[in-house]
């Protein structure tokens, strides 16, 4: 194995240091299955001593003026631009994105935090009359961060830009499936300057690493992005020392596609939107819910759409869908695709197994069923892959019942040609994101969800107060 791209360090008080106890770990390439790099897992030692330096940072940092803390995010957002490519392309090689959405999405949406951070920190009002006297909004102190693999630095961004901004400081445990990425991002916010211990960074696992960071004395707030299992786990070890928790879990999103609209359009697009990223995102539209009339036409548009995902080589530009992240993840969709045909669910295309044209790696048919009840394990579980359920209704009011009738509630989607109708839909989906007829992603509008996807909200002006005390001062004079 090709040493160059191990990274065995951890960043902590502004330094790269050793481990407690070193502990290796191969970096998969999901698409060769071949390890490429190693890193270190953590301990409970590594997460005291990035608490320490983190606690022992924050009086200074919390002090520091606004301008101090915008000039540090543009120094980041030059250093992100600058290394961009390199950014996206260590994301390819250990997650397996397609390098053209590697660098479009998931390396520029990352960026798009700090820049967005630094556009809410500028405008914003720490200090506000109110009542008989003062509102402030303060740091909430160090910050425990958790994030995924299936984004890997877009998750951190958007928990570390606007932590930053507020004036807290920082212990992130990054995915140990996918961490390289988010060490590149260590290495930039050391290269800006930002003040020794405010930034730091321990790899490890969630029962180690994530579970010392949950419990910490010294952690005043843990922000976790992952499944559901992994936010319950969280917030009950934070219970102790009544930290605030943030959660972004789970999701089973329901698209609706009403009888007013295009419905071949809509199939096309709910189809793509679904096989994005290999269907590991946690507001994929994995429900398709149709008219019923509409049962052999929606089966034949998604028949289509799926015969133009091009998959294959992630470092290759014009592939569309590349592997997914690991065996485990493999295994668990390939057991919940055959737990839809077993339970009768009509296989309009794909099914279990690789595509014939790849013999390696750790790729998944894309996969669509039809007739798809709610009562059925495809309908109810998140299977984070390439793995659509198309649902029938009768009626409008069905529909909704339908999209509701799930423990999860972080998105919903609603197509309809008529925008009055579609919003009126949207209104009733308990769900924390609601995107009308294809609406793009806004970094600005909160995202987080209702119900077992979490709870807090992140992106803009949301995600920044998440990391904000509010302290109300009293008989100070007003004018």
């Amino acid at each position: 194995m090709d040493t160059a791209m191990d990274s065995l360090k951890f960043y902590i008080g502004g330094r790269w240091v050793d481990p407690a106890a070193p502990a290796l770990l191969d970096i998969v390439d999901p698409s060769t299955e071949r390890a490429f790099a190693r890193i270190n897992l953590g301990s409970r030692l590594d997460v005291d001593r990035a608490a320490a330096a983190a606690r022992e940072a924050f009086p200074a940092y919390s002090r520091t003026t606004v301008e101090e803390r915008l000039g540090w995010l543009a120094s980041i957002v030059a250093g992100f631009r600058a290394r961009l490519p390199e950014l996206a392309r260590t994301m390819t090689l250990e997650m397996g994105s397609p390098i053209t959405f590697s660098t479009e999405r998931q390396a520029t949406v990352a960026l798009f935090h700090f820049e967005e951070a630094a556009r809410v920190l500028a405008g914003f009002a720490f200090e506000r009359p109110m009542g008989s006297g003062i509102v402030r909004r303060e740091p909430i102190g160090v910050c425990g961060l958790i994030t995924p693999w299936n984004w890997p630095l877009n998750q951190v961004a958007s928990k570390v830009a606007p932590a930053l901004a507020t004036g807290c400081t920082i212990v992130l445990k990054p995915s140990e499936v996918a961490p390289l990425s988010a060490m590149l991002l260590a290495e930039i916010i050391d290269e800006a300057g930002v003040p020794a211990g405010v930034f730091n960074l321990v790899n490890g696992d969630g029962p180690t690493v994530g579970d010392a960071i949950a419990r910490h004395a010294e952690i005043d707030m843990v922000s976790i992005t992952g499944s559901t299992t992994a936010g319950i786990s969280v917030a009950k070890a934070a219970a102790d020392t009544v930290k605030r928790v943030a959660q972004e879990l789970g999701g089973k999103s329901a698209n609706i596609i009403l009888d007013d609209c295009d419905l071949e359009a809509a199939v096309i697009q709910g189809v793509h939107a679904c096989y994005t990223n290999a269907g590991q995102n946690c507001q994929s539209p994995t429900r398709m819910l149709i008219p019923r009339a509409a049962r052999e036409a929606a089966f034949a548009a998604a028949r289509d759409a799926i015969e133009t995902v091009r998959l294959g080589d992630p470092l290759d530009p014009a592939t569309m869908m590349g592997p997914l992240v690991s065996g485990a993840q493999f295994e668990k969709v390939q057991n919940l695709i055959q737990a839809g045909i077993d339970e009768g669910a009509t296989l309009v295309a794909g099914g279990t197994g690789r595509p014939p044209e790849l013999n390696r790696g750790y790729y998944a048919r894309p996969t669509i069923f039809g007739d798809v009840t709610r009562n059925m394990r495809i309908a109810r579980e998140e299977i984070f892959g390439p793995v659509l359920s198309i649902m029938s209704y009768d009626s409008e009011e069905e529909a909704i019942d339908i999209a509701n009738d799930t423990p999860f509630g972080l998105a919903g989607f609603v197509q309809s040609g008529d925008p009055d109708r579609a919003r009126a839909v949207a209104n009733r989906i308990r769900a924390g994101r609601v995107y009308l007829n294809g609406a793009s992603f806004d970094r600005a509008l909160p995202f987080g969800g209702y119900k077992q996807s979490g709870n807090g909200r992140e992106f803009g002006i949301f995600g920044f107060e998440e990391y904000l005390e509010v302290k109300a001062i009293l008989g100070y004079p007003s004018s």
